[in-house]
């Protein structure tokens, strides 16, 4: 089954002046059970090869079940588009949203980009964090004062931190129990896309 299409990117006419280039930003990865992923670049079929799980939803007309699908790598998907409603699975219990987008050109899904993923951790056990990593540090040792360490750049609270500046192309979000523990994480990279269009 397709994907939710959320939005499509509106076409531009013009030119546009010249701007100065910008500083390429840090892409901070994320692993699942080693297979690592960077939000913008990573492929669905990267990860299909690395052994991951990816399905998409359905919901029934009276919205009571949910039905999950295999993706199918070889569906065409339309230009500019941005396709919600997929799930990487790590456990049985325990999984990342996602969204998938395309680039100026229609591709298979398989070469559709991970543009957008959220951890709920809320629930997740020992052994699933231990699966889990963000630039290099295991979810189980990212606490809020290790996160503060690794991203001084950021701000927040003692229960979420954040990057904040809305002109860089990427965005982080963690958040955190009373204890320090990380409950929340996403990443996302910001797409020029026209949240008016329908699908």
């Amino acid at each position: 089954m397709v994907l939710a299409v959320l939005m499509t990117a509106a076409g531009c006419g013009g030119k546009k002046e010249s701007e100065p280039e910008k500083e390429p930003e840090p892409v901070y990865p994320v692993s699942i059970d080693g297979a690592e992923i960077l939000i913008g670049e990573t492929t669905v079929q990267t990860l299909l090869d690395q052994g991951l799980s990816i399905t998409v939803s359905e919901s029934s007309p009276d919205m009571k079940e949910i039905t999950q699908y295999e993706v199918d790598p070889e569906l065409e998907l339309e230009a500019n588009s941005y396709y919600s409603g997929g799930s990487i699975w790590i456990t049985e219990h325990c999984f990342a949203h996602i969204a998938i987008v395309t680039d100026e050109e229609a591709v298979k899904m398989g070469d559709a980009v991970i543009g957008y993923m959220e951890f709920s951790l809320v629930s997740a056990e020992d052994e699933t964090l231990d699966k889990l990593m963000f630039n290099g540090v295991p979810i189980s040792e990212l606490n809020r004062e290790k996160a503060g360490e690794m991203f001084p750049d950021f701000s927040g609270d003692e229960n979420m931190w954040f990057s904040t500046s809305v002109l860089k192309d990427y965005e982080y979000f963690m958040g955190f129990d009373t204890a320090g523990n990380m409950i929340k994480l996403s990443v996302e990279k910001n797409y020029d896309v026209d949240w008016n269009n329908k699908p």
